[in-house]
Formats: structure tokens, sequence, C-alpha cells
């Protein structure tokens, strides 16, 4: 599982350390895994290190030091190395080692900003060390001018040292202008601004360079599900497995208008490994989900026993409302887990179950908290992606899944989970109700097993209070893998994403027969 952690953790750990005099040994290890991981990133390319042009753009504090330090070891190893001073001054030790080996340095002012971008964008690596974790705010002056060219200009690999300059290490925020990494190396525990959007947009490929202070770390801010982490915790029926074992997920979505909604939950649902689906809703919908999933139940009135729901996607009229109102109060009064989308969510209770499972995009949770008179636009959660799951968790009460590029899951406990397992190519229609899909299947296989002390969410170490947070963070990596598979590279529907989720189901079981 990879682990995120705050700039202010990260702080805290290095104090022990400092303390005892050793911030310069720190340092030479942070800089020591940059020079390393530039070096690695050439070759595996095919290019030459020996006689390679690389700029670091250095800020006066120990960020830019560790920028500096890095660039002297790589030009003793043959490249042709220049420094920008960002900010007049640098660290000085560091910036003597640089001279030392044979460094070239510019000192950026208000005049050259545009003639050191056009100098610099040629290079075959920029390293992007002005501003560190204990940055608030963006890039001013000369530095914002400077930078705001090189972005435009697209140099060929920049690599970011911690953290891109102007994202916020904490939350993703971004402060532009900022350049856009290929690859980040972060020291010592990866921020959680780079696990969250807009700001893992800009990070690139994100690699951890232990230094010595991960034991002084405290619990993380954040954290990520890796393919191995997937395939501890997916359900795997035993040899005795029945289909009420397996989970009954109950769905109420669809319309008249919107069909498809309907066909791709069920579909989707199925295909996740849930053991039964009921279907409530119009007769002239239940034929075209019966048509996709004959293995679906059409209920016209009372559903049988479910052990989860699933409301909201093409939820439109007042039959349907009516219905799905009256399931998420049956829902509540029996404790029973439910994935709420779309439509469904402006029927919620004032205060929802913590095992309820919200799953907004950015314009829907701005709606959402528009309820409890929290005034923001869908450019003020895209912005803050982080701070407003949170917020939306901590006034419904419920696991909030904002959806993006990077979806963010906020438990009520104030536990977060963040995956990116998608594609862009999954901005299509009908892809988020395949997610609320796969997220109610796996609510419904682990309503009554699995979120136990003895289950596979506690033998990763997740707390009772965030485990169906984590359960939403399942479904959201096995939705974006199933469209990374989808895709290969191209364009895709939504059919085909729910088609390729037992292909996830295998590949996972591999990772764990392994």
């Amino acid at each position: 599982m990879i682990s995120a952690f705050t700039g202010t953790q990260i702080r805290a750990a290095e104090q022990p350390l400092l303390d005892a005099g050793e911030g310069a040994v720190l340092m030479q290890r942070a800089a020591y895994g940059l020079a390393n991981a530039v070096v690695r990133e050439l070759r595996s390319e095919g290019r030459r290190l020996y006689g390679s042009s690389v700029t670091v753009l250095a800020g006066k504090g120990n960020n830019g030091g560790d920028g500096l330090y890095a660039a002297a070891m790589l030009a003793r190893r043959g490249t042709r190395t220049t420094a920008v001073l960002t900010a007049g001054s640098a660290h000085p030790d560091a910036l003597a080692a640089f001279r030392a080996a044979g460094g070239r340095v510019h000192v950026l002012d208000e005049d050259n900003a545009e003639e050191l971008a056009v100098l610099i964008a040629g290079d075959d690596v920029v390293i992007d060390a002005i501003l560190g974790t204990g940055a608030r705010g963006g890039l001013g002056g000369s530095a914002a001018e400077l930078i705001a060219a090189l972005e435009e200009l697209r140099p060929d690999l920049v690599v970011a040292c911690d953290t891109p300059s102007g994202v916020d290490a904490d939350t993703g925020e971004v402060h532009w202008p900022v350049l856009t990494a290929r690859l980040t190396v972060a020291f010592g525990g990866v921020k959680a601004g780079l696990m969250a959007d807009p700001g893992e947009g800009c990070a690139g490929r994100v690699i951890l360079v232990p230094i010595g202070i991960e034991e002084y770390l405290p619990a993380p801010a954040m954290r990520r599900f890796s393919a191995v982490d997937l395939a501890a915790v997916v359900p795997d029926p035993g040899r005795r497995a029945q289909k009420y074992t397996r989970g009954v997920l109950g769905v109420v979505a669809g319309s008249e208008r919107y069909t498809g909604a309907a066909a791709l939950c069920v579909e989707a649902a199925s295909a996740a490994g849930t053991g039964m689906v009921r279907y409530l809703g119009p007769e002239v919908v239940a034929r075209q989900v019966l048509v996709r999933t004959p293995e679906a139940i059409w209920e016209p009135a009372e559903p049988g026993r479910v052990q989860a729901w699933l409301l909201g996607p093409g939820l439109d009229g007042a039959e349907q409302l009516d219905r799905a109102r009256d399931v998420l109060a049956a829902a509540a009064g029996a404790g029973q887990p439910a994935v709420v989308d779309a439509g469904a969510l402006e029927l919620l209770p004032e205060r929802c179950p913590p095992n309820w499972i919200l799953t907004p995009h950015a314009g829907e949770l701005a709606a959402l908290l528009g309820r409890g008179e929290v005034r923001v636009t869908r450019e003020d959660v895209e912005s803050r992606t982080v701070h407003f799951a949170r917020l939306a968790a901590e006034h419904t009460g419920a696991v909030v899944l904002l959806k993006g590029a990077t979806t963010v899951l906020a438990s009520p406990s104030g536990a977060v989970f963040s995956q990116s397992d998608g594609c862009p190519w999954m901005s299509t229609a009908g892809s988020g109700d395949v997610l609320g899909g796969i997220v109610g299947a796996l609510a419904a296989a682990y309503a009554e097993s699995g979120l136990d002390d003895d289950g596979p969410f506690a033998a990763l170490g997740i707390a009772p209070d965030e485990r169906w947070a984590a359960v939403a963070a399942v479904g959201a990596s096995i939705h974006g893998m199933a469209g990374s598979a989808a895709s290969a590279g191209g364009p895709l529907t939504a059919s085909g994403i729910a088609r390729a989720v037992p292909d996830v189901f295998r590949f996972l079981g591999e990772h764990r027969a392994g």
C-alpha cells in the first residue's frame, strides 16, 4: 500500500535527526536518490549520461540544496550542468559543491526570464527544485515568469524535486504557474498532494527515495491500494459459496428516458462477482436490463432478500424517485449499506449511515455541499478535491467517493484513500453507471463478512471506521483497471468497461496465487 504524508508530518519526522546535526546527511541522501533517478530515466530511453545537459532550477531553501547537490553528482559523472538561482541566492554549501564540480550558474532577474527559458528548454533534463514541502502559495515575480515560459516551451524531461513547485504538498491544490513534471522524486515519504488532483496531474510518475526518517513518520494522511493489496482484499468465494454468501444487490436505477443507465449498472454488478442482482424499476426498463443480463431478477413490487443497495443512476420520474426514497429509508432502518449516485443524491437524509457510499462528480458534490449551506462551485471542488471530499463526508456522515481522473475517497472518520488506475478515454457516457455497479457488488459482498477484525482489510491495518471507504477505493480501482484494459490506448464505451471487469478479477487472482 502506498502511504502519503503531509509536509508537516515529513518535517516533524525530520526533526529528531536535524536536532542531532544530521540535516546535511539527509540532504545528501535525497540528492543521491534524485541524481540516480535522473540517470535511470535517461538510460531507460537509451540516452547517454556523459555529455547530457542538465539544468537545475534552484530556490534558496533546502529543496534548492537537494537539487544543487544532485546536479553536482551528475556533473562528476560527465553531464554538462547549469544552475539557475531563482531567488538570487541558494543553499551555500550545496552551491559551493555545485561550483566545485564545474557547474555554471545563472542568476534569474526581472530582465532575463524569457532568455533563460529558451536556453533551458533545449536541455536534456530540467530539475525543478524551487519550492519544497514547507512552501505555501505559488511562485511569484521572475520565477513565475520563467516557469510559465518553460511550461509553454515543454522541455523534454522535467524531474521535480520532492514536489513540483507550486503544488501544495498537503492537498494537491495547484498555484499556477507550475512546470509539469514527467517524474517526481519524493524524499522520505510520498506527499499527499502528489496523490490528489489537480496536483497529481502535474507530478507525472512518482518514485520514493528513503532518506532515514521513515521510522519517525506517523499514520499517513492518505493511502492508495496497489495491485497486491487489491488481490488480498477482493472477494474470493470459497468452495461452498452460494449466491447469498456472495452478496445480493438491489438496484433502483434508470427510467424510461435513461434505460441504459440501469442496464449498465446491473451488467457491471453481475460482472463484479455479486451473487444476484435484483432490479426495481419500470417494466420497459427491466426488459432492457434482462436482455443485457438475463441472470438478473426483475422485482416489480417488493424485493426479496437484499444485502446492499445501489440507487440513483439514470433516475427520473416520480415513480422511480419515490421508489428510491422508500428504499433509502428502509436501508437506513435495516442498517444496510447503500451506494448512492446521481439522482438519488438529492434524496439523502440530513445524516447518512457510515456504511453508505456517495459517488458524486465535482458538480454533484458542490450541489450536495450547497444543501448544507457550503457555497462552492464545481471549479472550487476540482481545485481542492481532498478538502471538499473530506468536508462532504463530515457533513453527510457517509463515505464520499469523488469521481475524477484521480478518485478521492473520504471517510466520515477523516481517513482518505486515493486511486488513479484509469485513463482519459473513460470520460464517456455511462462510465459512472458501471462504477456504481462495481462498488454496489462489493458492498453486497462485504455486507455480512469481510469487514470484521479477522477480515482482509484488518490484515492490511485498516481501522474499522475506515473500511467502508476502503471498499469504495477497491471498487474505484477495479473500475479504473477495467477501463484501462478495455481502452488499450484507444476509445472505449461504458459497456466495454463492464465487459473487462472479470479480466481484472482474474488478473488480481493471479497476484493472489503468486
